[in-house]
């Protein structure tokens, strides 16, 4: 594998965000930067290629923060805002690289298109408006970026079909409550697995912690890390503490080299 593949969380948080507006929770009022979480994203790089899954509402900050100065293109799990809103702020990419690829399912985009009509505008288009390539994706179907395959692999965020991704030996896989097990043949293999684990009570769309140890032993792989993360977890140190000694919480700004 090329040890220049390196994966940054440029988020690890729920869809509110830790701290969350006007909580007293105490997790929320931790002075420890591990507990605080953007909107989930992360960062794919090697040789001269850089790729982002997700572009949430934080996607600005996340972008300042890494010193990212272009991107390839974004690869987007599904439509929901935690993992869209930041649309609009691909603009300076545009203007320095022109188009910025995103690859989806079509239905991502037919939302997108409803969401930011003015980006995808026909006629008087606003000049400053982003500018996107649709590459439309499916799950059945592996695609290349850089050089390198991407397997999509599909779950369910309760009723709704997300996509979670593989490229070589890492997979990442983010709002996932279900998964057939045919797709989970897609992940088995994997060595680093990036999966969602929202809190320790049960939750409709998301799993629990005990449902991402579950997977996990079923997947087997060599280290997990745990994202998409609410404060209702708990403090990072001590959840760190209870965890298998190949499963850890990933934090903003922890970056691996694969």
């Amino acid at each position: 594998m090329d040890q220049t593949f390196t994966i940054t969380f440029l988020g690890t948080g729920t869809s509110q965000g830790i701290p969350v507006i006007g909580s007293n929770h105490p997790v929320c009022k931790s002075s420890d930067p591990k507990d605080k979480r953007l909107r989930v994203s992360v960062l794919l790089r090697w040789k001269d290629f850089t790729y982002v899954i997700d572009c949430g509402p934080d996607f600005r900050q996340q972008m300042l923060r890494e010193d990212v100065s272009k991107i390839d293109g974004i690869l987007l799990t599904h439509e929901h805002s935690d993992h869209t809103a930041g649309l609009d702020d691909i603009r300076p990419f545009n203007f320095s690289h022109g188009n910025i690829p995103f690859y989806a399912d079509k239905r991502v985009f037919t939302s997108l298109h409803e969401r930011f009509a003015y980006i995808f505008a026909t006629e008087n288009k606003y000049p400053g408006a982003p500018s996107i390539e649709e590459i439309v994706i499916e799950k059945n179907v592996p695609f290349y970026i850089g050089g390198k395959e991407v397997i999509p692999i599909e779950a369910f965020h309760d009723t709704l079909p997300v996509l979670g991704f593989r490229v070589e030996n890492f997979t990442y896989l983010t709002d996932v409550k279900t998964i057939s097990e045919e797709e989970m043949q897609k992940v088995k293999g994997t060595k680093v697995l990036v999966v969602n684990a929202l809190r320790e009570k049960p939750h409709y769309s998301h799993f629990n912690l005990a449902e991402a140890l579950d997977f996990i032993n079923k997947i087997q792989p060599e280290i997990t890390y745990l994202t998409h993360i609410s404060h209702l977890m708990g403090f990072h140190e001590e959840v760190e503490k209870r965890l298998p000694k190949n499963v850890h919480l990933a934090y903003d700004t922890l970056t691996l080299n694969i």
